[in-house]
């Protein structure tokens, strides 16, 4: 029974890692940030393939999971855009693209319309791509390397990723959302043609 919940407690320390994480750049301490953001990663890697592989999966562990991806990058991003490690519209950009997805997951809920968007290949793309970029800053700066050429590669990958993945998940997204408008709009006037032939009837 313990080890059905192995996932959920691999995801719970990555989510313990990020204040650490976070505490290691500001002190400037990026060679060890580096190491616990790599093993923050493999926590995340690992959870996934025990939930796939033993089906190991708890309703509670797919949120907190999201919730983990999403605290540890944008915080790092955070951090190393105030610091000046990232380029600040890279920063907006990738903090931006949460807060779009987490406020229309929000309003599907204060709607309560049950709309299910899986991530999409170019969204897994994007999140390896925006991992590979913070653990390459921290390196480069914890390392004293070369890396200016490929830094510069990803990080503008990075940015086209980022941008094209929050479109597509928004166009999805409002396509579902019109599902329900449609039939909303179908009910109102069902509703109207219910109220009218009723009224008539009395007249």
């Amino acid at each position: 029974m313990t080890l059905f919940y192995l996932p959920t407690l691999l995801t719970l320390l990555r989510l313990l890692l990020v204040p650490v994480i976070i505490w290691l750049i500001v002190t400037d301490e990026l060679l060890v940030a580096f190491v616990v953001f790599l093993a923050a990663g493999l926590t995340d890697a690992l959870d996934g393939f025990f939930a796939r592989r033993f089906g190991w999966v708890t309703t509670l562990g797919a949120y907190l999971d999201a919730l983990a991806d999403k605290a540890l990058l944008v915080s790092v991003y955070a951090t190393l855009g105030f610091f000046g490690h990232l380029p600040p519209w890279l920063v907006i950009l990738v903090i931006s693209r949460d807060v779009l997805i987490i406020g229309a997951v929000l309003l599907t809920w204060l709607l309560a319309r049950k709309i299910e968007i899986k991530p999409t290949r170019l969204s897994k793309l994007n999140t390896v791509i925006q991992i590979a970029v913070a653990a390459l800053i921290l390196a480069k700066r914890g390392i004293p390397i070369d890396l200016a050429t490929a830094e510069m590669l990803l990080i503008w990958t990075c940015g086209l990723t980022t941008a094209l993945s929050a479109a597509l998940y928004m166009a999805i997204w409002m396509k579902r959302m019109a599902v329900y408008d449609r039939q909303d709009r179908q009910r109102h006037i069902s509703d109207i043609a219910r109220h009218n032939y009723v009224k008539n009837g009395q007249d």
